[in-house]
């Protein structure tokens, strides 16, 4: 599914409509650029499970764990991991396969890790439509439906 916005709004709350539709077990891949709105729309899917206090951006502490919504929720940003071995340190596993969904920004850092079913949302910029505009494409959400 191909979305376009043209505001950190739109990006928020399609990111909203998205964590409405987590399932337990979900892991999604969120990749993007720096500065294409990924932590907008996390916090977006971070609204849409039912979590009120303020989500930003674990990258110092690779993961960030939220449990004030319908489910446990584990942002995860992996930009800065050295190694796959550290992921093993904070106990990925646990997060990975338990009953919370995980957001994975970067995922593309530990591919050979990732379980086998995942989503995927991919945000990009497009200057010549404007500063703000994002295209957002949005896979394997539909296998979760069922």
């Amino acid at each position: 599914m191909i979305f376009e916005t043209c505001c950190a709004r739109e990006t928020w709350e399609l990111g909203k409509k998205a964590g409405k539709l987590a399932k337990p077990g979900m892991v999604i891949a969120l990749d993007g650029n720096l500065g294409v709105g990924k932590t907008v729309f996390t916090q977006g899917f971070a609204a849409g499970l039912g979590i009120e206090e303020p989500v930003n951006s674990p990258t110092f502490t690779i993961v960030q764990i939220y449990e004030g919504g319908r489910l446990p929720f584990y942002h995860f940003d992996v930009y800065r991991i050295g190694d796959v071995e550290e992921m093993e340190e904070i106990g990925y596993e646990d997060c990975f396969y338990g009953e919370g969904v995980c957001l994975i920004e970067w995922a593309d850092l530990i591919q050979e890790i990732l379980p086998e079913k995942i989503c995927r949302v991919a945000i990009e910029k497009d200057l010549e439509k404007g500063f703000d505009y994002r295209k957002i494409t949005l896979e394997g959400f539909e296998e979760w439906e069922a």
